[in-house]
C-alpha cells in the first residue's frame, strides 16, 4: 500500500485541533468574564481549550488518517489497474475527498481506454508492416530475376527475352496497382477522400461497369450479366466511388469463380428500409468459410492466395469496397455457401423514394 508519512497526519490535525481550541479559548474567556473575573475566566477558557485541543486532534487525526489510508488504497487499486472491480468505487459521494478521488479513477480509466486504443494500433502498424513488405518483395525479386537473367545474356532467344520483358513489366504494372491502391485507402481512412454525393441513375452506372468488364469475364469463360430495374432509379452516391465498389465486387466475383460459372449483378428492395434498395454481385464460385467471412474486407486477406498471385490481386480490393460503403453511412453484407457461391450486396439510399413502391414491384419482377 502507497504510504502516507505520519507527519501529514500530525500537521494536518494539530492545525485544525489548535484553530478549534484558541477559537474556543477567546470565546468562552468572552462568556465566562461576564459572570466570573477574568482571570478566573481565561483559567476555565484554558483548561476547556486545551481539552477540546486533543479531542479535536485525535479525533481528527483518526478521521484524516483513515481518509487518507482510504484513498492510498483506492490509488494502489489504480496503479494495478484493477480499480474498476473496486468494490467502494460506486460508494464515493460523500464529501469533497470523494470526489477528487472518483474523478482520479475516471481519468485513469480514460487513459486505459486511450492505451488499449494505441496498443491495437501498434498491432494493425506491425501487421500492415509485415503484409506490405511481403507484398512489394515478390514482384521486386520478380523483376529483379528476370532482368539479372537478360543482362548476364543467359537467353539468346529473342522470343523467350521477350516473353522475361513482358514478366517484368507485369509484375512492375502490379506494384503500381498496389501503391494506387494503397495511397487510396490511407486517403479513405484519413478521410482525405471526400465523397462527392450527388443523384446518380443507377441503372447505367452499373451498366458501363458490367460493359467494361465482360470481356475480363470472357476471357474466363465466365456468364456476366446484369438486371436493370424497369424504371430509371436514382440513388445518392458518389458516381465514381461506387463504380469503384462494383468493379472491385465484379472482378473478385470472376477472379474466385469457375470456368463456365456465372456472376450476377442486380438491384432489389432493402425490406427493412424503404427508401434504400439492395444492390448485389452474386456469383457461383469457390465460397467462403463461415470464419472468413469476418475478415475478408482487412487488407491483404486472401482465402485463397495462390489464385489471387496468380490472377495479380492486391488484397486491397475488398477492404477498399468496406471504406466507400462506410463513407457513404450505408451497410455491407456478405453471404456465402462453400462450393457454392458469395453475394456481395451493400445499401444505397434512393432520391426518389416517392417511386419506390413502384419500383419495389419492378424489382421483384425481375430478380
Amino acid at each position: 500500500m502507497i504510504q502516507t508519512p505520519i507527519k501529514s497526519y500530525f500537521h494536518l490535525s494539530f492545525k485544525l485541533a489548535f484553530t478549534v481550541s484558541m477559537g474556543a479559548f477567546f470565546v468562552f474567556t468572552a462568556v465566562l468574564n461576564v459572570h466570573l473575573p477574568l482571570r478566573e475566566s481565561m483559567q476555565y477558557a484554558f483548561i476547556t481549550s486545551v481539552g477540546l485541543l486533543f479531542i479535536t486532534y485525535f479525533s481528527s487525526r483518526a478521521f484524516i488518517k483513515a481518509r487518507f489510508e482510504r484513498m492510498s488504497e483506492l490509488l494502489e487499486a489504480v496503479a494495478d489497474k484493477n480499480f474498476q472491480e473496486h468494490p467502494e468505487l460506486n460508494q464515493l459521494d460523500r464529501d469533497e475527498l470523494d470526489r477528487l478521488i472518483k474523478q482520479i479513477l475516471y481519468m485513469t480509466g480514460k487513459v486505459e481506454l486511450e492505451i488499449q486504443r494505441l496498443n491495437r494500433l501498434e498491432n494493425y502498424r506491425k501487421e500492415f508492416i509485415g503484409d506490405i513488405s511481403h507484398e512489394l518483395k515478390t514482384p521486386i525479386f520478380a523483376v529483379q530475376g528476370f532482368l539479372e537473367t537478360l543482362l548476364d545474356g543467359a537467353l539468346e532467344d529473342p522470343r523467350v527475352n521477350r516473353q522475361f520483358l513482358s514478366k517484368a513489366l507485369n509484375n512492375v504494372n502490379r506494384l503500381m496497382i498496389l501503391t494506387k491502391d494503397l495511397m487510396e485507402i490511407s486517403k479513405l481512412e484519413t478521410g482525405e477522400l471526400q465523397s462527392e454525393l450527388q443523384k446518380i441513375p443507377l441503372n447505367s452506372t452499373i451498366a458501363d461497369v458490367v460493359d467494361s468488364l465482360a470481356p475480363t469475364a470472357a476471357e474466363d469463360n465466365i456468364t456476366l450479366k446484369f438486371v436493370p430495374v424497369m424504371d430509371e432509379l436514382k440513388v445518392i452516391a458518389d458516381r465514381n466511388q461506387i463504380k469503384q465498389v462494383l468493379v472491385n465486387l465484379i472482378e473478385n466475383a470472376i477472379k474466385y469463380n469457375r470456368t463456365g460459372g456465372s456472376v450476377t449483378v442486380g438491384v432489389k428492395p432493402y425490406k427493412p428500409n424503404r427508401a434504400r434498395v439492395l444492390i448485389y454481385v452474386t456469383d457461383t464460385g469457390l465460397g467462403i468459410a463461415a470464419e472468413d467471412i469476418p475478415r475478408v474486407t482487412e487488407r491483404f486477406f486472401r482465402i485463397d492466395k495462390s489464385r489471387s498471385r496468380e490472377k495479380g490481386g492486391t488484397g486491397l480490393g475488398l477492404s477498399i469496397v468496406k471504406h466507400i460503403i462506410e463513407a457513404h453511412n450505408e451497410k455491407l453484407f456478405i453471404e456465402s455457401v462453400p462450393n457454392e457461391g458469395t453475394t456481395f450486396s451493400f445499401t444505397m439510399q434512393v432520391s426518389n423514394p416517392e417511386r419506390f413502391e413502384f419500383l419495389r414491384d419492378a424489382i421483384v419482377q425481375h430478380i
